[in-house]
């Protein structure tokens, strides 16, 4: 790597030529392969890498030090990230954490060993929650890691991860498992792209979109915004070029089932970005997955490399007049960046701070052009909507919820996994009829993710709508159901979150950031059996200044579980003074 004592900086000159003229926006891209050549990003690279893109360095290390995975100082020859989250602390994540630390030397997490063969890490949410404890190493997937297993993390011989679907019935997931991921032939066989061909030679754009708003379909991520309407606005918006961007940066703990989709099932998504694209009139798409993911990615690109050569993107596809185009953008560990408008900053090259919003991203989107962006789950629902008609979807679910839902579900029951079931299922049915039952004696559910809101026993005969659950003040979100028995301590999943929170702030609003750091420290004392007078009105001010003032959903929805948590029990924070009258 080096010449004469210095970085040899020639193994960058194929990467300036594949990204040439491609300018800031080929960041991202540029930095990982770097990264990849020479194990971290010294002042050299990000120099030449300033002169190729013609990107000023000090943005350049602005948005290497933005990302967790981008490194600007040496690190470990192999990179062992462990997961504790809350679905991987209560599978002994913590203890897995520890011992990887102890096998390589006695480090610290976060640091590396003496002889750089490895850093460890503490990250949250691998999207391997389902198969807890999660450990990434480098690019390899690990589940189920048991902590005297954890020595062969560093050999590779662990159990690698794997998909996990059930349900009834399998609509969205029928070819997870059934059909090899990348089998284009097998899939088109299957009827993958009979509904992009069926739009290209039989419906305008238009009639493609009346068909989404008639059945229903609305975003999957969390949002819930009426995905027809969404496609209507984009297509009206009076300029071009317009874009279609699938939003796959899934990073919330407790969220898995994006990665499943994508990895057992990559043309069902792509055919759905595909068919955005011809309803809004876009030309390109992007695909922006995170870092965590790189199977995913690599299952995805494998797939688009597929379709070009089968004249499936490109040029005047299938010889119509449609030519459309996409690119995979990674992430590099950042949650913030699933906020859709810090999600385009990330792919302009800059570092994913949020917008202010008015102008929205139907009229000012990514390149501030007309964008459509869309959840992978969202997209994989519409073509059986083009295929069957929007009352095909309408036949699940109810009026307000119509169709089938992917939930993600961990923690302790029997068979965790994706389980896709229609609209109106029951959450007791879906665990003891589809996940096999708890595990010992159920306390709590912790519903929508880190954002949501929890359910006590007595509510688990709740639907899976989103009606019913709001009055419940507990959210569908992006379908997180976590399972907590009597043997968890619930301060100690609260202040988790609230971990999770305050390291994911971007810091771009002063409520979010000073507000996330605040509740942290409460709920640490908390766990800790320090709480103070006025801890419980402290968090409760806190949550409702970051959700009244800050600029994006992360902050506004930072406080959400914790709140929830403290309206069921609010002896989870305890007031010293309370005790002592």
């Amino acid at each position: 790597m080096s010449t004469n004592g210095s970085l040899d900086l020639s193994h960058l000159t194929s990467l300036f030529e594949e990204y040439k003229g491609g300018g800031r926006t080929y960041l991202l891209p540029m930095l990982h392969d770097a990264q990849a050549i020479y194990g971290y990003l010294p002042e050299s690279v990000l120099d030449a890498i300033c002169h190729a893109l013609q990107v000023p360095l000090a943005d350049i290390h602005g948005v290497v030090e933005f990302y967790t995975m981008f490194y600007n100082q040496p690190v470990g020859k192999r990179i062992i990230r462990v997961c504790t989250d809350p679905s991987c602390a209560i599978a002994g994540g913590e203890d897995v954490l520890i011992r990887a630390c102890q096998h390589a030397g006695g480090i610290h997490p976060g640091e590396t060993s003496v002889d750089g063969s490895v850093t460890v890490e503490r990250v949250t949410c691998l999207g391997l929650c389902d198969q807890a404890p999660g450990v990434l190493v480098d690019d390899l997937a690990f589940s189920e890691v048991d902590v005297e297993d954890t020595p062969h993390l560093f050999d590779l011989t662990a159990s690698p991860s794997h998909l996990r679907v059930a349900g009834e019935p399998r609509v969205i997931t029928r070819n997870i498992d059934v059909i090899s991921a990348t089998d284009l032939d097998a899939h088109r066989a299957a009827g993958t792209f009979s509904a992009f061909e069926k739009a290209l030679k039989s419906m305008t754009p238009d009639a493609v979109i009346e068909e989404v708003k008639a059945s229903g379909l609305v975003g999957r991520g969390g949002a819930a915004f009426p995905t027809g309407s969404k496609w209507q606005y984009t297509r009206a918006a009076g300029f071009d070029p317009k874009y279609v961007v699938c939003n796959a940066d899934e990073s919330e703990p407790g969220t898995f089932k994006d990665r499943v989709l994508m990895e057992g099932d990559p043309f069902r998504v792509l055919e759905g970005m595909m068919l955005a694209g011809y309803a809004i009139g876009a030309g390109k798409g992007y695909l922006f997955i995170r870092g965590e993911y790189p199977q995913a990615a690599k299952i995805l690109q494998e797939a688009i490399d597929k379709l070009y050569a089968a004249g499936l993107l490109g040029l005047n596809i299938l010889g119509s007049n449609f030519s459309f185009d996409i690119e995979i953008r990674r992430g590099a560990g950042a949650y913030i960046c699933g906020e859709e408008t810090a999600l385009f900053e990330a792919i302009e090259g800059k570092r994913g701070f949020p917008r202010l919003k008015p102008p929205f991203p139907t009229t000012h989107g990514l390149f501030m052009k007309p964008t459509a962006i869309n959840n992978v789950e969202t997209l994989a629902v519409v073509p059986d909507i083009v295929t069957h008609g929007g009352a095909w979807l309408r036949q699940w679910g109810t009026k307000d919820s119509a169709g089938v839902k992917l939930f993600c579900v961990s923690g302790h029951v029997q068979n965790p996994g994706v389980v896709e079931v229609p609209f109106g299922t029951t959450v007791r049915a879906l665990l003891e009829n589809i996940c096999g039952g708890f595990i010992g004696t159920p306390q709590a559910i912790l519903m929508g993710g880190a954002a949501g809101g929890f359910l006590t026993p007595d509510q688990f005969g709740a639907p899976l709508t989103f009606e019913d659950l709001r009055v419940l003040g507990a959210p569908v979100g992006s379908g997180v159901i976590m399972v907590f028995n009597e043997t968890v301590d619930l301060r100690d999943v609260l202040r988790r979150l609230a971990h999770f929170f305050a390291h994911e702030s971007c810091g771009k609003c002063y409520p979010c950031q000073l507000g996330t750091q605040r509740q942290m420290e409460i709920l640490d004392r908390a766990w800790e059996g320090h709480a103070q007078p006025g801890d419980f009105i402290a968090l409760h001010d806190i949550g409702a200044t970051m959700t009244e003032a800050s600029i994006c959903g992360l902050g506004q929805t930072a406080a959400a579980a914790v709140i929830s948590a403290l309206k069921i029990w609010p002896e989870l924070v305890e007031e010293p003074s309370a005790s002592n009258a």
